[in-house]
């Protein structure tokens, strides 16, 4: 009981970090062309090279994700501004990945904004276990 109350609170907390606090100081990032497949991470990767992101708003945003996260969050990158992906650790729960991502996208919204934006949730073994997309048209997240 008290362990699940625990994760409730911590991924309140991620929420409310994620959502009021800018991750990117100073002015409007660039648009750029839009990626038409997703990034992936796989074990043939040299993953341990990957940059936190491919822009310097990005690269700071992943950094932040990394930082702000308290131990759910092992490692973070984002490219063209528009794909986050984040490689979460042991402790988070599979009961606890969805809202995990439903928060990180509400952050990677606000600081990236007017763009449709997509978020990759793999696990400790770098496999993908989630993907969100938010849609700013009908300002909804899907799940797959």
């Amino acid at each position: 009981m008290i362990q699940q109350i625990r994760r409730i609170l911590t991924a309140l907390v991620l929420v409310v970090v994620l959502t009021t606090t800018a991750a990117c100081s100073g002015g409007a990032v660039q648009a750029r062309q839009p990626v038409t497949n997703a990034p992936a991470i796989t074990s043939g990767d040299r993953y341990a090279q990957l940059e936190r992101g491919n822009s310097a708003g990005g690269q700071n945003f992943g950094n932040w994700v990394v930082e702000k996260s308290k131990g759910l969050v092992q490692d973070a990158y984002v490219r063209d501004n528009n794909y986050l992906g984040v490689v979460i650790t042991p402790q988070v729960r599979p009961n606890d990945v969805k809202p995990l991502a439903k928060s990180l996208t509400q952050g990677f919204h606000k600081n990236f904004p007017n763009r449709d934006l997509t978020v990759l949730m793999y696990a400790p073994d770098k496999k993908l276990i989630l993907t969100a997309r938010y849609d700013v048209q009908s300002n909804q997240i899907e799940y797959k």
